[in-house]
């Protein structure tokens, strides 16, 4: 009886094109049968944004937070070459003009391939994050869930 292998990646960093390639590898596992996990956590949190979220009740630290994170997978910026905004903007017209799927996108098909999205419960309380701001069917841990789907794991990636 053949096992089923796993891949698990903690999503660490909030640039676009880091989550750009963690969910492409997700997505890529997933398509050969991995059981796929992203964890995350920090500023890898950003992606599970949702752009318009409802108002959740914040402290005054929790409020300069959430101004100055961005809303969602599609507002991230670049790793490099970043240039005051522009930098994501033309990578989205190298994107587009390649057909190649963009970050929200590749989150969707993540959610469609039943890619296990968790978001770190400790770094939510940590940056005054609420579950209402996140994208709908996203679990919620702690890093010994994580650990517990890494210890096993046959992938584990950190980005």
């Amino acid at each position: 009886m053949e096992q089923t292998k796993t891949t698990n990646i903690i999503l660490f960093s909030g640039d676009y094109d880091k989550a750009m390639a963690a969910y492409i590898i997700a997505n890529g596992a997933a398509a050969y049968d991995h059981e796929v996990t992203i964890f995350h956590t920090f500023w890898g949190l950003n992606a599970l944004r949702k752009d318009n979220p409802p108002a959740a009740k914040k402290n005054m630290l929790e409020k300069m937070f959430a101004k100055m994170m961005p809303r969602g997978a599609d507002k991230l910026g670049l790793s490099n070459m970043n240039m005051g905004g522009m930098g994501p903007k033309m990578i989205k017209q190298v994107i587009n003009k390649h057909n190649a799927m963009t970050l929200p996108q590749l989150i969707e098909m993540a959610q469609e391939q039943d890619i296990n999205l968790v978001a770190c419960t400790m770094t939510m309380d940590l940056l005054g994050l609420k579950q209402e701001e996140l994208l709908e069917d996203v679990t919620y841990a702690g890093v010994a869930a994580y650990l517990a789907d890494a210890e096993d794991g046959n992938v584990n990636l950190f980005i």
